[in-house]
């Protein structure tokens, strides 16, 4: 009955002595678990190149007007 709730419902806690003690998941629920991420440091660095001299921000060539304070 677990396994099957588990299957339809999600991760099952079991209780030892009214502890949780052991979890009941599917495989698929435990396999996006335990895949492998990559650390941060790698997904900064599989970011796509960009050329150095590429001007990233359009500049603005207007002057902000003139207030009377």
């Amino acid at each position: 009955r677990v396994v099957n709730e588990a299957l339809t419902h999600g991760p099952q806690y079991v209780k030892r002595r009214g502890v949780d003690t052991v979890v009941v998941l599917s495989v698929r629920d435990y396999e996006k678990l335990t895949s492998q991420k990559p650390s941060f440091t790698d997904f900064l660095l599989s970011a796509p190149k960009i050329d150095n001299d590429a001007d990233l921000f359009e500049r603005q060539h207007e002057y902000p007007r003139e207030l009377d304070l």
